[in-house]
């Protein structure tokens, strides 16, 4: 990789300008070199490099240079903004450094407290007043909570709707204390099956059996949660070890040191922006073919604005570190995007044939990657399309907001979703589409393959998949990928998830095992295919359906249905609204002989109302499923039930791609 780079610096007709933490924006940016002397060499900022490489551009060949920074710390007091006039510029790292790029503040000058020596303090007189209100803190690049209570769990509310704006939210006595409404940034985090709500406590008061609090702005989403869930952040005098608090009227950030860890030898920061990175084109006139190589993206923070922040689902309405509009032919590769306050990427309106490969993406108050956009009008006038997605590994999200998704395709078209490893998420690792219910929409024909997802929800949220589509998706494709431990709080942990509408999908070659509630449901749609799929060890149930409707839903046919537990079929099946053959069931703990739906309906009563006519209970003899491993051993019956094997070692990073994925470190 390093000799490609190293070759595509001399291109001919291509300027370099050299940017190191050393250098000087007074010099010409030359490379830097052991024996030159100290009156020339690398630029010190990308602020200096941009505004170099657009006057290079417009006095010589008209040949965007080619930025190469050097290791080492690159701190903006802005992001980075380029338009069209940038188009073709490459930012890269010298070969075999790692530079970061980073939104964040060093805070010194820490002293600890004589009345306890556990705490230390260093006062910020930018911060005051809540003029750098930040909300994130890291200590030698780990982040660290901001006071929680309780400790560990959740408060859960008395009960009661709330259709009230600002919410009024009914506690139990003791939970909130009456001077937080006074701090003015003691913050509720509640949840509500797929959604999150924060906001700052405002009001408080006390009743007979129960308290109210008035909040900023609206909570419970979708009200379906009895007792709902909620934590408290930021409160005074709730400091544990590893915890930190900003008083924002007196600018004094106080933090409790983990054991061990030494304060004043110790690098503590904090963000002070919301994004590193703009790429603003017009649809009339694009940025095209601008290059980001090896990078860190590090250090943004999330907003708060008027106290209040409603995560209807996926946190959609939450910003990204690296924004890009009207972008076409863009490339980030090899990067890491770390301790970020809300989504690494967006490639939104009037993107197309942009590529995010390679990169790690970790620790992450957000998501991964989110294309497309959320408003139809505006989607078909700018369309996003024909983006790829490939050989990423994105893990530890959703820190802030729960309910952020690995990698977000909304109106959006003939995307490649590939070759992504996705763990440790709140709630969805693959969404695809942003239309509820049958209407006609932009997304379509996108691919979503040989990705391995697993260990997501982590019993966090509720109503997820490991892929997750909605509405009408004419020749998008869900094929190829390995999917297993999709963990839920209350229920919806499955697999492959069509809900809301979703159409004509072909959903082949999957394998899902480990959901909590089933390989496969489809809420409600049309015409979709379910094909030469492995649903095995779903706990509750293998499949599932909940609206019955006059059309056919889906087709699911070929499969393999393995099991341990639970019902094979589970939610609502009457009806014809589905068509249903040529499978294979068998259950691992009891043969034959088990029940389809209850126990007083089995397989051949199955057969007789038309369904599964040519499907068999029969061991697939697999290698080893208990280990995840689905291969097949001698004389399988699959092969002739129509059924093709395929390679799991495909699904995740492609091995070409992993010895070059960047450590996040």
């Amino acid at each position: 990789m390093f000799a490609c780079l190293g070759a595509s610096l001399a291109l001919a007709g291509r300027t370099t300008i050299y940017v190191a933490p050393g250098g000087n924006d007074q010099w010409s940016g030359a490379q830097p070199r052991a024996d030159r002397n100290e009156t020339d060499g690398p630029l010190a900022t990308l602020a200096a490099a941009l505004e170099k490489s657009r006057d290079e551009r417009s006095s010589a060949t008209g040949v965007a240079p080619k930025i190469v920074l050097r290791g080492g710390v690159y701190a903006l007091d802005r992001p980075l903004v380029l338009g069209p006039r940038d188009s073709g510029l490459v930012i890269a790292a010298w070969p075999g450094e790692r530079p970061v790029i980073t939104g964040e503040y060093q805070i010194t000058g820490w002293r600890y407290l004589r009345s306890n020596p556990n705490l230390w303090q260093a006062e910020i007189p930018w911060a005051r007043d809540g003029a750098w209100q930040f909300h994130e803190l890291f200590v030698n690049g780990q982040r660290k909570q901001r006071t929680r209570l309780p400790a560990s769990g959740f408060f859960r509310a008395a009960g009661g709707k709330d259709d009230d704006h600002p919410s009024v939210l009914r506690v139990h006595p003791g939970d909130i204390k009456p001077e937080w409404a006074l701090e003015g940034d003691v913050e509720l985090v509640a949840f509500s099956a797929w959604a999150q709500t924060r906001n700052q406590v405002r009001e408080f008061s006390q009743g007979s059996n129960t308290d109210t609090v008035t909040l900023a702005g609206d909570a419970l989403a979708n009200n379906m949660e009895k007792k709902a869930r909620y934590y408290i952040e930021n409160a005074p005098d709730s400091l544990r070890p590893g915890q930190w608090r900003l008083d924002r009227q007196s600018g004094v950030v106080t933090y409790w040191p983990d054991a061990g860890e030494g304060v004043r030898s110790a690098v503590i920061t904090a963000p002070h922006l919301y994004q590193l990175v703009r790429i603003e084109g017009q649809p009339d006139d694009p940025v095209r073919g601008i290059v980001f190589q090896g990078i860190t993206f590090a250090g943004t923070d999330w907003r708060l604005d008027g106290g209040s922040d409603v995560d209807w689902q996926a946190a959609v309405e939450v910003g990204a570190a690296f924004e890009a509009k009207s972008a076409r032919n863009c490339v980030v590769r090899n990067c890491v995007f770390t301790r970020l306050g809300g989504y690494a990427i967006d490639f939104g309106h009037g993107c197309s044939s942009d590529q995010v490969s390679g990169c790690v993406m970790t620790d992450l108050g957000g998501g991964g990657v989110r294309v497309g956009d959320i408003d139809r009008a505006t989607a078909e006038a700018a369309p996003n399309f024909g983006n790829t997605i490939d050989d990423n590994h994105i893990f530890h999200i959703g820190l802030v907001n729960a309910p952020a998704v690995g990698v977000l395709v909304l109106l959006s078209s003939s995307n490649l979703v590939s070759h992504n490893e996705i763990n440790d998420t709140f709630y969805t690792a693959i969404s695809v589409g942003w239309t509820w219910g049958y209407h006609d929409n932009p997304c379509r024909a996108n691919v979503v393959e040989y990705n391995h997802l697993h260990d997501i929800g982590q019993g966090m949220l509720s109503d997820m998949g490991g892929v997750y589509t909605l509405g009408p998706q004419p020749w998008t494709v869900v094929r190829d990928n390995l999917i297993h431990d999709v963990n839920v709080f209350g229920y919806g942990g499955w697999g492959l998830y069509t809900d809301e509408g979703s159409s004509d999908i072909v959903l082949e070659s999957n394998v899902v095992y480990r959901c909590q509630s089933a390989g496969f449901h489809q809420h409600y749609g049309q015409d979709n295919l379910v094909y030469n799929n492995i649903f095995a060890m779903n706990r509750e149930g293998q499949l599932q359906r909940t609206r019955v409707e006059s059309h056919c839903g889906f087709i699911l046919t070929n499969n393999i249905i393995y099991f341990d537990s639970g019902r094979v079929f589970a939610g609502n099946w009457s009806g014809d609204g589905f068509q249903i053959d040529h499978n294979i069931y068998f259950n691992a703990g009891k043969g034959s002989s088990y029940p389809m739906l209850d126990d007083s309906f089995d397989f051949n009563e199955w057969q007789m109302q038309g369904h599964d006519v040519h499907s068999a209970v029969v061991d697939p003899r697999f290698v080893a499923p208990e280990k995840g491993d689905f291969r097949f051993r001698w004389r399988s019956p699959a092969p002739r039930f129509g059924f093709h094997p395929f390679d799991l070692r495909k699904a995740g990073v492609r091995k070409k791609f992993q010895a070059s994925l960047p450590s996040s470190k």
